[in-house]
Formats: structure tokens, sequence, C-alpha cells
């Protein structure tokens, strides 16, 4: 009795220990976004994430077997976090244009555009309309850095009355809204998703600048970013990149692998 007691024992220690070590063995992909910058990333109501490149964060970790961690931040606190290492990748509607040396980059996923956004009816039909005017922009983004670089929109930005930095673009767009501003210089697939519903509002013709977006590495993870670009790619094949996809309408026609 004694000796099947102690053979029950050792075998429920050797259990313990080999889910332990298979626990330990278990890669953690700790997938870095913004916290509000929808239809890409970001927390609901009920503090639950979404978003196409979270959907797409998490078909990685699948195609893999790794655990998912979701690490939502601030915008701007984007590099100190990947930096710290309290996030793997920096995957968030985020721009390669203007950053190429800055990271490790994965494949190029989709296209983007900043354009302006206004209210119908407000009189504002061109940038030439805009001197004088309110400009709502959120922190360091890529409409944000065009309107502060001299090669890019620098100068239009000095014939505004003032460009107001925001933290968010869902604030921004409340405060369009409320006439707090004129007009949101903005990515067009977000401002997509922020008008969805809505009939007031509309881009102006034209364009401020467009970019690709892709994941940001820290340099010398060129391992990870390597097997993340094999899984992406694997996902267009199997369909799963395009049916993600099509859950998000405002940026459909913006992604480009697999077309």
């Amino acid at each position: 009795m004694k000796k099947i007691f102690a053979l029950m024992l050792s075998l429920t220690v050797l259990a313990v220990l080999t889910a332990a070590v298979s626990a330990d063995d278990v890669f953690v992909f700790k997938h870095g976004f913004d916290l509000d910058y929808p239809p890409y990333s970001y927390i609901n109501d009920d503090g639950e994430t979404g978003g196409f490149d979270v959907e797409m964060a998490q078909a990685v970790c699948d195609y893999y077997g790794w655990q998912y961690e979701a690490v939502p931040f601030n915008w701007d606190a984007k590099d100190l976090e990947l930096n710290a290492g309290s996030c793997d990748v920096i995957w968030s509607g985020f721009t390669i244009n203007g950053r190429e040396d800055d990271y490790l980059w994965s494949i190029p996923y989709s296209d983007n555009t900043q354009m302006i956004m206004v209210k119908d009816g407000s009189g504002i039909e061109t940038l030439a309309d805009l001197e004088g005017k309110v400009v709502g922009v959120q922190t360091a983004t890529s409409a944000y850095d065009l309107l502060n670089d001299e090669e890019g929109q620098a100068e239009l930005a000095k014939t505004f009355k003032s460009l107001e930095v925001y933290e968010t673009y869902t604030i921004a767009f409340n405060d369009l809204k409320a006439g707090a501003v004129d007009a949101l210089a903005i990515d067009v697939t977000s401002g997509n998703f922020l008008m969805s519903g809505e009939t007031d509002y509309k881009f102006l013709d034209e364009v401020l600048g467009s970019e690709q977006y892709g994941i940001g590495f820290r340099k010398d993870d060129t391992e990870l970013c390597d097997k993340v670009n094999k899984a992406l790619m694997a996902l267009v094949e199997d369909g799963t990149y395009d049916e993600i996809g099509k859950k998000y309408p405002e940026i459909y026609d913006f992604l480009t692998l697999g077309k």
C-alpha cells in the first residue's frame, strides 16, 4: 500500500513539474497598442480589447500557440513601453514612413492617407479655407508630424488660428461635434470609423499625405519579426486576414496583403 501511495505521489509531483515546465515554455506575446485608436485598437466600455490589429495579433498567437497579452497605452508612451520591455511590439495603425530607421519593421499590411475632416456646411471646402481656423489633431500621429514638418505641411499649419493637440481622436472628434474645433487632421481609416453612422461630416478632397502601416519591433528582435511576418502570410493564405478585415469595412479597402 505504501509503495502504491509513494508511486501515486511521485506521479503527481512529476505531473505538476511537467505542467510548470510546459507553462514556462509558452511564449507570451505582449502586444503594445494605442488604447483608443479605432478601428485598429481600442478598449471598449466593458474593458474588453478590440480592433483589427488586436484581432490579427491574437490570430498570430493562435497560429504559434503563444499566449496573448494586451498592453494598451497612451500613444505618446509607445517608445517608453517598447524600450522598457513592457511590450514586444508596437502594433496599432503604426506608420512606417518617416520612421524607417527607428524600428525593425514587419512587412506593410495596410495603406493609409491623412486628410482633413470637417462638418458639412462649415464653409471649409479646400485646404486654403483652413486659414484662421482651429484644427485638431492627435499627438504623435502622422498627421501631427506632417503639420509640424517643414518638408510636410508646416506651412499650411502656420495659416491656422491654432493647432489643438489631443490625446486621442475620439476626444478630438467630440470637440469637432461640439464646435470647439473647425476641422480635424486625421488618418482616413480612423476618420471613416468615427464618421460611421454620422451624416454631417466629410473629408476634403485634398490629401495631406500618404503612408503604410506596419508592426514596429525593437531593432534586435529579428527572430520575432521573422516569425510574425511568416504568420501574417500564413493568415493571408488561409483567409484569416481577409475574414478579420471584413469586420472593419472602414479600413478593408486599404488592406494590402494578398492583393
